[in-house]
């Protein structure tokens, strides 16, 4: 008896012990929670690759910005990440400048060459996917080194040395590395330079553990740190881009790279139960489907349904649907078509939107857009990464190859994948009277034009005005669907930042069945199955890099769906 009165007391005392440092004003972790995040208070730095994200820390450590160590992180990954980091592709880019409280936009997306023309990438197959004529002006360079132009503070040297360094001296291969080489193979081994490069005479990848130095790759990240854009978009290197395109069937000439800039564009935003989101304009579509479906999740009641409930997930699918059926008709380059940003996030707009979603069964996609509805191969194969400094200034970053190591084409002595995005293009306008996003005037493919992306950068201010959330994801098609579930997960349903990402996903594309991650109850597959969903299973979706922000620390969460995703932070308590 004694000895069950001393059991229950311990197990009181417990339970009191965690409620307290639960409800405490001062509390660090939530202990109810099943995973946490890393933690600092001076600054913090997450990517989906360790050195990327201590080539960031120490960079911040060193005395530079947010700015400084985003620009060292994107040439870094193009180092040691090269299915997805990147000298030959593109992306955006959001900049946080804590002291006039702004948010700045660059967008560095691939381009098309003048040349280019949609006839000549479409076959009785579909639309090549691989090889020099895919591949579209890059823009990563030009993005990263606008953005350190503007707001970095140590020198174009001292953020690139770290990439100079482990191109020249190399790195260990992983075994995420050599599994992505595994099924690089499509691609790779048709282009006798990646071939030489990433694989023995037996056409076999590096193994792991082995040594990868990039001698080439080491000397055009040296020239840009010396030269700067014109070191990349202009002289030897642009010359070999072009005579490599040339003698392979590309369209890149030396006009097309010295021409391109990247764009600097105004964010937009919308307000989320009192939180502001803001993130990129199209050409980065994937921030129009982002504040669209958020628009219309706030006509409901998520909380009250329950976090991944049959109900929250039908809403979910519902919403995520119609966001998408205007990314068909409207979202393509602004420098080409006067997309209509106002009208597509505005309350009214997406309270008539949410007017349409029948809470006891699925409304069919036909309903939504009648018409031909036909999904573009968009890629996961892309890389995101945030930082936030001691001054609070703050990046969030997202770019590409396309797909996985992009066209699989690198260029003879410069080290560098080249992209694969020209097949982003709706190549079947003027083909067809059918609408979809294959036929699309919006995204039609024009002379330097941009084709249209899902990547989505995206920060979160609260309430009072204060940065709070720094996400992004890759992912596909999926990403503004990702970054919905990450910021609906911490807003609506109060979750514990860690968790908030790890949670078990869905994605859900106009056209497309409900894909779902693995941890979905059968009892709830049963209850989306009754309301007319088709659920099937998914590989995981994306790998959010996300900081979040509440004084007086600093919360940082790498997604555990890619191997090797990093968060480091500095703690200078006093």
């Amino acid at each position: 008896m004694i000895k069950r009165f001393y059991l229950i007391s311990i197990i009181a005392s417990s339970i009191l012990f965690l409620n307290g440092i639960e409800s405490a004003s001062d509390s660090i972790f939530r202990y109810t929670d099943r995973v946490h995040p890393e933690i600092a208070n001076t600054n913090m730095v997450v990517s989906q690759n360790k050195l990327a994200t201590e080539v960031g820390f120490q960079i911040l450590k060193q005395g530079g910005n947010a700015v400084d160590a985003a620009t060292a992180m994107g040439f870094t990954l193009a180092v040691v990440l090269p299915r997805a980091g990147n000298l030959g592709g593109g992306g955006f880019m959001l900049i946080y400048d804590s002291s006039e409280r702004k948010v700045s936009t660059i967008d560095y997306r691939s381009a098309a060459p003048k040349a280019a023309k949609s006839e000549m990438f479409l076959t009785e197959s579909g639309v090549i996917r691989y090889g020099y004529l895919v591949t579209a002006v890059p823009g990563s360079v030009a993005g990263l080194l606008k953005a350190h132009s503007n707001y970095g503070r140590l020198s174009l040297q001292e953020v690139m040395q770290p990439s100079i360094e482990l191109a020249s001296n190399g790195f260990k291969v992983t075994y995420d590395l050599h599994q992505a080489l595994n099924f690089g193979k499509i691609s790779m081994l048709k282009d006798n330079e990646s071939k030489k490069k990433f694989y023995n005479y037996k056409k076999q990848a590096l193994s792991p553990d082995s040594w990868l130095t990039q001698p080439e790759l080491a000397k055009t990240l040296k020239v840009i740190s010396r030269k700067g854009k014109d070191g990349f978009y202009k002289g030897r290197i642009a010359q070999l881009i072009s005579k490599a395109s040339s003698r392979n069937g590309g369209l890149i000439t030396e006009q097309d790279l010295a021409s391109y800039r990247a764009r600097e564009r105004v964010a937009i935003e919308t307000d989320y139960r009192g939180y502001k989101v803001v993130t990129m304009p199209p050409t980065a579509s994937g921030g129009l489907v982002l504040l669209q479906t958020l628009n219309i999740l706030e006509n409901f009641n998520l909380k009250e349904f329950g976090h991944n409930s049959a109900n929250s997930i039908h809403i979910l699918s519902e919403s995520m649907k119609r966001a998408f059926a205007d990314r068909t008709r409207y979202h393509g380059d602004p420098d080409y078509f006067p997309v209509p940003i106002s009208k597509l996030i505005s309350k009214a707009y997406s309270k008539k939107r949410s007017l349409t979603i029948n809470l006891k069964k699925v409304t069919p996609s036909k309903e939504i857009f009648p018409a031909d509805i036909i999904v573009l191969d968009e890629s996961p194969d892309t890389t995101h990464f945030s930082v936030i400094d001691s001054e609070g200034n703050a990046v969030s970053n997202t770019y590409t190859l396309g797909s996985s190591f992009g066209s699989g084409v690198t260029i003879p002595g410069t080290g560098f994948l080249l992209n694969n995005q020209m097949r982003n293009f709706s190549h079947l306008y003027g083909k067809s009277d059918e609408v979809s996003l294959s036929t699309s005037a919006a995204n039609r493919l024009q002379p330097g034009k941009r084709m249209i992306s899902t990547q989505t950068p995206t920060m979160v201010f609260n309430p009072k005005g204060d940065l709070f959330m720094i996400l992004g994801s890759p992912g596909g098609g999926g990403i503004p669907n990702i970054v919905t579930q990450v910021i609906s997960n911490i807003i609506d349903h109060e979750m514990g930042y860690a968790e908030a990402i790890i949670s078990p996903r869905i994605n859900q594309r106009l056209g497309g069945k409900l894909e779902l991650e693995t941890g979905f109850s059968l009892d709830t597959i049963k209850l989306l199955t009754s309301k007319g969903h088709e659920p099937v299973q998914a590989p995981s979706m994306g790998s959010v890099q996300a900081i979040f922000v509440e004084e007086p620390f600093i919360y940082g969460v790498s997604d555990t769906r890619r191997p090797g995703a990093t968060a480091k932070g500095e703690t200078n308590l006093k």
